[in-house]
C-alpha cells in the first residue's frame, strides 16, 4: 500500500533546505561587480534580502553625474519583505520535516519556483527603471543611452562593464531549491514514470541547454574600424591581425595586434580569461581559438603595432607563408610568453 508519507532521505534535506533559507539572511543575495579603467580594483553592489551594501556611495556618486536616482534601502519595499519571505521558506520546511507530507512538499516546491520568477520580474522591473528613467539636466547626457544592468552576466555600460551575479545567499537559495526538485523528484518517483519514447525529447532540452550555457565564451565579432583596440586605442582597421579574450566573467577584451592582447594580459595578470581568440591570417576577420592556432614569427610581418606575430587555422597554411615572411613558426605557449 503507496504512502503519503516522506522518507527518511527526505526529511534529512529539508532540514538542511530549511538551514539554507534561514542562512541565506546572514549573506548577500545578489551582487553587480563594475569595472573602469579608474577603477581598477572595481566596485560592488550588494544586495542582502534587508539591505543594500558595498561600494554604495561611490556608486550613488557616478550615478548622480549621469543623472540615476542614488540607491537607498528605505526606498524599497522589498527590503522590508524579503526577509519575512524566506523566514516563512525556513519554517515552512521544517515545519515539513515533521508533517511528512509528500503534497505539502510539492506545493511548497511549486510555492518557491513561483516566488522566484516574481522575484525576477522585480528584480528586472527595478533595474529597468534606474537605468531608463534618468533626470535630462545630468551632467552627462549620452543620446539614447541607457544605463539598466543586466538581470544575470555581464553587459558594457560605457566604460563601465557590469556583471551581475548571485551572491553566497542568491546559491544558497538555488540550492535550496534544487534540493527541494530532488525530494519531488525521489517522493513522486519522477524518474520511474518517464518512459523511454519520451527520453529523446528530454534529453534533446538538455542538451540544447547545455549548448546554450557553453555560447558564454564564443567569439564575439570584431567591428572593423569601430571597436578600437584595449590596449594601445587605436582603431582596428585589419581583419588579419587581430585578437580579443573573453574573461571568466564573460567580458570581452579585442586588440588590433595578437601582441596587444599578449601585452594587456602581462600588464592585467589578475583578470582572469577564460578564451582567448585570434584572426585567422589567411582570412578576413575570422576569429579562431588561440590555443589551437598555429604561428609563425619574424620581423618582417608588418602587423598593426609591430607584434610580428600572426595566426593560422592549419599548420599547412603557416608552412606556405613561412619562407615568404622569413618567419620561425612558434607554438601557442611562446607566443603568450613572447
Amino acid at each position: 500500500m503507496k504512502t503519503s508519507r516522506l522518507s527518511l532521505f527526505s526529511k534529512a534535506v529539508l532540514l538542511i533546505v530549511s538551514a539554507l533559507f534561514f542562512g541565506s539572511l546572514l549573506f548577500p543575495m545578489w551582487r553587480i561587480e563594475l569595472t573602469a579603467p579608474q577603477y581598477p580594483e572595481g566596485l560592488v553592489l550588494k544586495l542582502h534580502a534587508n539591505k543594500i551594501a558595498g561600494d554604495v556611495d561611490i556608486i550613488n556618486g557616478l550615478n548622480h553625474y549621469i543623472g540615476m536616482k542614488t540607491l537607498h534601502t528605505k526606498d524599497f519595499v522589498e527590503f522590508s519583505i524579503l526577509p519575512y519571505v524566506f523566514g516563512f521558506f525556513g519554517l515552512v520546511s521544517l515545519i515539513m520535516v515533521f508533517v511528512a507530507k509528500r503534497k505539502g512538499v510539492i506545493l511548497l516546491f511549486v510555492s518557491f519556483v513561483l516566488f522566484g520568477v516574481l522575484a525576477g520580474v522585480d528584480f528586472y522591473r527595478w533595474n529597468y527603471e534606474y537605468g531608463h528613467n534618468l533626470n535630462p539636466n545630468a551632467a552627462i547626457v549620452v543620446p539614447g543611452m541607457a544605463y539598466q544592468p543586466p538581470l544575470i552576466g555581464y553587459k558594457q555600460l560605457l566604460n563601465f562593464g557590469a556583471y551581475s551575479i548571485p551572491d553566497v545567499g542568491g546559491w544558497m537559495m538555488v540550492l535550496a531549491g534544487v534540493l527541494l526538485f530532488v525530494i519531488v523528484v525521489k517522493e513522486f518517483h519522477l524518474i520511474r514514470r518517464i518512459r523511454k519514447p519520451n527520453i529523446g525529447p528530454v534529453l534533446l532540452f538538455l542538451l540544447s541547454f547545455s549548448v546554450f550555457s557553453c555560447t558564454n565564451y564564443n567569439a564575439v565579432a570584431i567591428k572593423l574600424n569601430t571597436d578600437n583596440c584595449d590596449f594601445c586605442k587605436m582603431s582596428i582597421a585589419d581583419g588579419k591581425f587581430g585578437a580579443e579574450v573573453i574573461t571568466q566573467k564573460g567580458r570581452v577584451y579585442k586588440f588590433d595586434d595578437i601582441m596587444c592582447m599578449v601585452n594587456y594580459c602581462r600588464e592585467n595578470s589578475a583578470i582572469k580569461i577564460k578564451a582567448f581568440y585570434v584572426n585567422d591570417f589567411t582570412k578576413e576577420n575570422v576569429l579562431i581559438p588561440g590555443e589551437t592556432a598555429f604561428f609563425l614569427s619574424g620581423e618582417t610581418i608588418l602587423s598593426p603595432m609591430k607584434g610580428g606575430v600572426i595566426a593560422f587555422s592549419s599548420n599547412k597554411e603557416a608552412a606556405a607563408l613561412e619562407s615568404k615572411f622569413k618567419a620561425e613558426s612558434i607554438t601557442w605557449d611562446a607566443v603568450i610568453k613572447k
